[in-house]
Order: C-alpha cells, then sequence, then structure tokens
C-alpha cells in the first residue's frame, strides 16, 4: 500500500503517526510525508528553520520514509494563504502518492494551522476525483489537540486504535531526532507523555501500546 501522512508542521508526522509509520514501513508498504509549512521571520530564525529541516531529514531517514513533500507555506499563518493554494497544493501530492490510506490532523486542535490543514485535505480529498483514498483517518497531536477550548465540536473521539507495541521504541527514536521540539516532562512534548499516551491508548485495547485515530472515511 501506499500511505500518506499530512502534517502541517515538522514533527507533527511523528507525534500523532510516528508508530504506525514504522509498523508499515516493517511490513513493506510505503509512507509518505508532506509537511505543509515552514517558518518564517519574524516568528522564526533562520537558523531555528534550518535545524527542524534537518532534523526531519534525519528523522525520516531513520525511519525509511520513501518521499517527503515540503511546502513553503507560513508556519503559524496560514490564514494569510489563499485557500485554494494549499488545497491545489495537497491535491498534486495526493494525485502523485496515489495513496491506499491516508492521515490528516485533527480539526479541532487549538493550532489553527492545523484546523487549516485538516480542511484542506478534505478538499483534496473529495472522492470525486480520478484517484480515490480507500481510509482516511485523523490523528492526535499531542499540546495541540489536548489543548483547544472544551467543546464537542473540538473533542477527538478516537474509534481506530493501532498496535504499536513492537514500534513504540522506534517512534521513541525518530522523535528524539527532533531535539529542538522536545521539553523535558512535565511537558507535553516529552519523550515521557509520549510514552505514557502510547501506554494509555494501548490500555485501553489491552496492548502495551497503541497510537489512536478517529475514522473520517472508509470505503470498502
Amino acid at each position: 500500500m501506499n500511505i500518506l501522512v499530512i502534517a502541517p508542521h515538522a514533527d507533527d508526522e511523528i507525534l500523532g503517526v510516528g508508530g504506525t509509520i514504522a509498523k508499515y514501513i516493517h511490513e513493506g508498504h510505503n509512507v509518505f510525508v508532506c509537511i505543509t509549512s515552514r517558518g518564517y521571520k519574524p516568528l522564526f530564525s533562520e537558523e531555528l528553520v534550518e535545524t527542524v529541516l534537518r532534523e526531519a531529514k534525519e528523522c525520516h531517514k531513520l525511519l525509511g520514509i520513501k518521499e517527503t513533500f515540503y511546502f513553503d507555506f507560513p508556519a503559524s499563518m496560514l490564514e494569510k494563504v489563499n485557500r485554494s493554494e494549499i488545497n491545489d497544493k495537497l491535491y498534486e501530492v495526493i494525485y502523485k502518492v496515489q495513496p491506499d490510506i491516508v492521515f490528516i490532523p485533527h480539526y479541532g486542535d487549538m493550532q489553527k494551522d492545523h484546523e487549516i490543514i485538516a480542511e484542506a485535505s478534505m478538499v483534496a480529498l473529495r472522492p470525486k476525483y480520478k484517484h480515490r483514498v480507500k481510509t482516511i483517518y485523523s490523528y492526535e497531536t499531542v499540546s495541540e489537540t489536548e489543548c483547544n477550548i472544551p467543546h464537542t465540536a473540538n473533542v477527538f473521539i478516537p474509534n481506530v486504535y493501532i498496535d504499536i507495541s513492537n514500534y513504540l521504541q522506534k517512534k521513541m527514536e525518530a522523535m528524539k531526532q527532533y531535539q529542538s521540539q522536545l521539553y523535558d516532562f512535565p511537558n507535553s512534548r516529552s519523550i515521557e507523555a509520549l510514552d505514557a499516551l502510547a501506554k494509555y491508548r494501548g490500555a485501553t485495547i489491552n496492548v502495551r501500546a497503541a497510537e489512536a485515530f478517529a475514522l473520517i472515511r472508509q470505503v470498502i
């Protein structure tokens, strides 16, 4: 299969789908990642932007990602971009990859970039096009998914769990490549917090570790 993970920012793909990515690759599937934004001054220094890009490449090499697509849309400022530009760029990647499964961010995340990319992804994934994706999931991103204003429209309700018991360590190794994005526990963007979430999601289905997703659409 071809699997595509769409990430608003570099590291979201690992936070939400890292163990599942490792599992799919180990099983012989092709995994592609699309990082849809990059930092610009004055919000982000050039040094930090270069560091994150280097970390992403090292991380994806470690996992064995087939190909990574990098967009130049401004991080934390996607609301200033014409929506059709984002839709079209995502469609181009989907058309090239021809994925069977696509993972997108949860639309209820606190970060506006996540909401915009989730909505744009669904525009590009409409089943009216020649290539029809079989399955679409949304994933949770620590420090974003759990931090929005409590409301029924924002809540992440997982209904699909992927057992990553044998791949949790690989996820942690991959996340450690993003040293610029990691913090000390009890910050939610820490190795300990990611480990705790994976074990909690795993305990939900009586396995040692899991990642949780919300099924958006499946065609059988």
